[in-house]
């Protein structure tokens, strides 16, 4: 018996944004313009976790103090998704963000946590 991705899950495509990190890309190019960050990247850094367990966060952001903040978009978070988040996040001398997408019944936006505070 093989096991199949569910028909409602899209498949990412590395190299590609979907529209909620097109949508995030855009948020972090306002802040870029007005000077809240020096500047961002999509997908540029992969870090190993462990033998043959590797996390690439959706964007590389540099903040004015020079500090490098990793942020991982999600309209939901899968197991999988959130352990390696939480190794990265042990593991590496980063600033990590997890941005979270209200959905529209709930009034849209964005919910922006930063480790080590998420709960």
């Amino acid at each position: 018996m093989r096991l199949r991705a569910s028909p409602s899950r899209i498949r990412h495509t590395p190299g590609k944004m979907n529209r909620l990190e097109a949508e995030y890309a855009a948020m972090l190019d306002a802040d870029w313009k007005a000077g809240r960050i020096v500047r961002f990247y999509f997908e540029r850094v992969t870090l190993k976790l462990a033998d043959d367990t590797r996390y690439t966060p959706d964007f590389m952001v540099v903040l004015p103090d020079g500090v490098i903040r990793l942020d991982e978009v999600k309209g939901f978070l899968e197991d999988d998704a959130w352990v390696k988040f939480k190794v990265a996040a042990d593991l590496f001398p980063f600033t990590f963000r997890l941005a979270k997408k209200r959905p529209k019944k709930s009034g849209g936006g964005w919910v922006l946590k930063d480790y080590p505070e998420l709960t």
